[in-house]
Parts: C-alpha cells; sequence; structure tokens
C-alpha cells in the first residue's frame, strides 16, 4: 500500500532533498577543486578544457625534447670556441716557422702545428652530447621541434671538424728529413791521386769541392762543414755527412783512381714548412678556416637563440593553455564555501519546516 503524504510534507521533502543534492555537488566542488569533474556538469566546458589540457600536455614533452636541443647546441659552441682557440695556435706556429732561416727548427715547428690540428680533430670527436655531436658530420644533424603536429621546427645541420683537412682544409705538413751519406777512409785512400778534388752535390747541384790529397778526415770533414747547408761529422774511419737542403751525394772529379761507388744519400724529404712560400699559403689556409669556424660558430649561436626563444614561447604557451582549462573548470573555493554554509542553513530550516508540516499531520492523534 502506498504511503500518503500532505502536501505540507511532500513540498517540505522536495525542498530538503533538493538542498542535500546542492549540497553534495558544492562539497564535491569544494575536495576536487572543480566546478566541471565530468560531460555531465558542462559537457561545452569538459571537452574544451579536455582539448586545452591534451595540448599542454604535447607541448610539455616536446619541451623537454627543447631543452636537450640546447644542451647539445651549448656543446657544440664550445667544442668550436675551443677549436679556434688551437687554430689560432697553430697560426702561431706557422708564423713561429716564418720567422726561423733553420729547417731543423722548421720542421719541430710543423710537427706542433701537426699536433695542434690532431688536437682539433679530437676536441671535435668530443664535443657531443646525449649522443649527437654536431662537429661530427654526417648522421648528426639536429631537429628541433617546436608545436604539437611538426609543422613549425628548426632543422640544424652538423659540421666534420673531425677531420680537418676536410672544412676546414688544414692538412698536416711535412716534416722535413736530411739527406744523410757516408764516406769511408777507404773510399778516400782508394781516389787519393793529385789534382782530384770531392765534388759535393745537393739535389743534383755542386755546391763545392774539397781537397782530399792527404785522406786527413778530420780536416776533410772541417772544409765538407764550411759548404752551405752541409753538416759533417767523423765517426771513427767515416764522415757522415748530412744535408737539409736535398738528396746529398759525393764523388771525385777526376776517376783516374778509383773512389768507388758515389757516396749518395736517399732518405732526404722536403718539409711543408721548408720555404716561405708554403708557410705563407698554409698561413692562408688558416685565415680562411678561422673565418669559417667564427661564422659557423655564429651560426650555432643563432640556432641557440631560437630555440631557447622557442623553449619560453613553449612555456608561456603551456601556462596559457592551463590557465584556460582552468578557468573552464576550477571552482572558487570561496564561492563554493559560502554555497555550502548557505545550503547548511537552509538544510536546518527545511528540516525546520519539515517538522512543523509533520506536527499538524499529528493532530489527528488527539482526536483518539
Amino acid at each position: 500500500m502506498a504511503i500518503q503524504l500532505s502536501a505540507a510534507v511532500r513540498q517540505n521533502l522536495t525542498a530538503l532533498q533538493g538542498t542535500a543534492d546542492l549540497l553534495s555537488k558544492t562539497q564535491n566542488r569544494l575536495s576536487t577543486g572543480l566546478k566541471v569533474n565530468s560531460a555531465l556538469d558542462n559537457p561545452g566546458s569538459f571537452f574544451t578544457a579536455q582539448s586545452l589540457n591534451s595540448r599542454a600536455s604535447d607541448l610539455s614533452s616536446l619541451l623537454d625534447d627543447q631543452g636537450q636541443a640546447v644542451q647539445t647546441l651549448k656543446a657544440a659552441d664550445e667544442g668550436i670556441q675551443s677549436i679556434t682557440k688551437l687554430a689560432e695556435a697553430a697560426k702561431a706556429k706557422a708564423n713561429q716557422a716564418l720567422q726561423s732561416s733553420s729547417k731543423a727548427d722548421r720542421n719541430k715547428f710543423a710537427g706542433e702545428y701537426n699536433e695542434l690540428l690532431n688536437q682539433i680533430e679530437t676536441l671535435a670527436k668530443d664535443s657531443g652530447y646525449s649522443g649527437k655531436n654536431l662537429l661530427a658530420g654526417t648522421g648528426n644533424d639536429l631537429s628541433v621541434v617546436f608545436n604539437e603536429d611538426g609543422t613549425s621546427k628548426l632543422d640544424i645541420s652538423a659540421v666534420d671538424y673531425t677531420d680537418t683537412s676536410g672544412s676546414l682544409g688544414l692538412a698536416d705538413q711535412t716534416i722535413g728529413v736530411s739527406g744523410t751519406t757516408t764516406i769511408s777512409q777507404a773510399q778516400l785512400t782508394a781516389g787519393d791521386e793529385a789534382g782530384d778534388t770531392l765534388d759535393v752535390q745537393v739535389g743534383g747541384s755542386s755546391i763545392g769541392t774539397v781537397d782530399f790529397s792527404d785522406d786527413d778526415i778530420d780536416r776533410i770533414a772541417g772544409e765538407l762543414n764550411a759548404l752551405d747547408g752541409i753538416t759533417a761529422t767523423v765517426n771513427g774511419t767515416n764522415i757522415e755527412v748530412v744535408s737539409e737542403n736535398g738528396q746529398v751525394s759525393i764523388d771525385d772529379t777526376d776517376a783516374t783512381a778509383d773512389f768507388g761507388a758515389a757516396a749518395a744519400s736517399t732518405d732526404y724529404v722536403a718539409g711543408g714548412f721548408d720555404t716561405d712560400a708554403s708557410i705563407n699559403a698554409t698561413l692562408s689556409t688558416i685565415t680562411d678556416a678561422l673565418s669559417s669556424l667564427r661564422s659557423q660558430a655564429s651560426t650555432f649561436g643563432t640556432n641557440l637563440t631560437v630555440v631557447e626563444n622557442r623553449q619560453d614561447f613553449t612555456k608561456s604557451m603551456i601556462n596559457t593553455l592551463q590557465e584556460g582549462s582552468g578557468k573552464l573548470t576550477l571552482a572558487d573555493t570561496n564561492e563554493e564555501g559560502a554555497n555550502l554554509l548557505a545550503l547548511q542553513t537552509r538544510q536546518t530550516l527545511a528540516s525546520t519546516s519539515l517538522s512543523f508540516a509533520s506536527q499538524a499531520d499529528q493532530n489527528v492523534l488527539r482526536l483518539l
């Protein structure tokens, strides 16, 4: 059998139920901080906020990649700065060689120059960050994506400084080797005859003659030393003859008496810094390389500025999207707190009113 309620009781009960429902919603908003918790609360605001939050999330993941790209560019920039200093040191070595007239010194400077180039190559190989090295050429190009669909991006091309003879055009210098030969006491004795002399040639051209009629190797070595570019050293019964200017050969001018086979070197190697012209050519190449390095440093610097600015923009955009989402879904806690207090008061009043309405129905018991 259905329970019959009076109109007054039913009206007050309905009001109390409505207040309880509003009270529950208000309490939920205060506990979650959201005025729109599901599509049932407000479909338009819910789905719009969800779209904004999704885009903010996508941009947040790109922000991490942008941060790594910044570090990769910084590593490359630091590498170029150090390579530039090494290239300047190599230029100083070439200038030192130009100021010296000693081929021995020039060979030493050539060796130091080559070591600096080697350091440039190893430094370039060590300039990578997290698997990317913008100074190591092929396979190291960097692409930085700025938006969620990939239509906005920056492509950064790597350069190859791991081989200085490539993009920098700086090749190792040949380190010169002096021509060396030996003449023996036996050769001098065998070829000794009146008026005969030793003809000394360097690079195929005669540079002087020396009398060897007395077979005195100490005197002969002294006279050989007096010739331009020749160093002669007595070693036991032999004279070691060295020329830094080319292959050296020695033979007697009169073959009536047998001097034996001509003493000729085979080990001479021309050095890369032997002539002023070759050094000046190297200096010009280094100047071009330094210009290229500075230009590339400027390019990487521009790329770094772009990525950092886009990184800041992405952060601001994420904040804007999240703020917009919040305006659609976040609850005003002050307002909801006031609503809660008002609803609690209304609930108390509705309960009192329901009690009064029920008392009116209870008056029938007084007739019994």
